[in-house]
């Protein structure tokens, strides 16, 4: 069971916890890492569990200003963002890596805000 002052999530969305320790990343390199060092079974076993409540999740981000999305909210956010990178492994490639993609990698200089 993890702990009220370890949760990431906003209690709504409490059943994603276990997923937010390994999902909820900042940055789209860090969840471009992710995806490529996790299994397939991981991905879909996220990807299968988070996308029914996709709009859920989106309604309730968008209650708040971008700039100020409370902490739980923002995990939250990142955690929508990271299915959108698994879902493409997921849906499309059905592999880890992206098909003739050679050594992938994905090296921002900047990055959106949030």
């Amino acid at each position: 069971m993890i702990e009220m002052s370890e949760r990431k999530l906003p209690p709504a969305f409490s059943e994603f916890e276990e997923f937010a320790r390994t999902w909820c990343l900042a940055t789209e390199s860090e969840r471009w890492a992710q995806r490529m060092n996790s299994s397939m079974p991981e991905m879909v076993a996220f990807h299968d569990a988070f996308l029914p409540r996709l709009d859920d999740a989106i309604s309730y981000c968008d209650k708040f200003p971008l700039e100020e999305l409370p902490e739980d909210a923002l995990n939250l956010l990142y955690l929508v963002y990271s299915l959108a990178m698994v879902a493409m492994a997921v849906e499309i490639f059905q592999q880890v890596k992206p098909t003739d993609s050679a050594d992938a990698v994905i090296d921002r200089i900047g990055e959106p805000v949030p």
